[in-house]
């Protein structure tokens, strides 16, 4: 049993590994897209409002992938009063408390949550409501779903790691 959950680990981890790093090359693009916009907005005073949308549009998908490669990276935002002090042991115990009670529930309520919410933009073909913005506004309301199912897939990753260390 421990070398399936192991398997599953580690698949989980190369998993999120790969998609973290495929929409890291979002930040590249994302910076070439506000240093464009800077240009055009202070030079020829001219932008676009789907120029801006699309930036908002690619910070939130980095972020919201982003966060499952912060988890699987030990990167995350952690208040250490005391936890830095603690064994090995009873830091994997602290986060397993946590990821079974904050991070776990509050994944599968968002994602059930951003599934309908995702579904009902999909279904009146959700656009800007600006003149000139973007299409689909549907496509970023469904990564919120899929950010936070990276995030819960990593979250269960986390809590087999930290099963396997109590056992071994």
């Amino acid at each position: 049993m421990t070398k399936i959950l192991i398997r599953i680990s580690n698949g989980i981890d190369l998993f999120i590994d790969k998609v973290g790093r495929s929409i890291s090359w979002l930040t590249t693009i994302l910076m070439i897209i506000i240093c464009i916009d800077v240009v055009l907005r202070y030079l020829f005073s001219n932008t676009k409002t789907w120029v801006i949308e699309l930036e908002w549009h690619l910070f939130a998908m980095i972020f919201l992938i982003g966060a499952s490669f912060t988890l699987l990276h030990d990167k995350h935002v952690r208040v250490d009063l005391f936890y830095e002090q603690f064994s090995e042991s009873r830091q994997k115990i602290i986060n397993s408390i946590g990821l079974l009670l904050f991070l776990v529930p509050w994944c599968l309520v968002i994602i059930y949550y951003g599934y309908e919410y995702a579904v009902n933009s999909f279904s009146f073909n959700e656009k800007s409501p600006q003149p000139g913005g973007l299409p689909a506004r549907y496509i970023i309301k469904s990564f919120i779903m899929i950010g936070f199912s990276l995030l819960l897939l990593q979250a269960i990753s986390e809590l087999i790691k930290n099963l396997i260390k109590k056992e071994a």
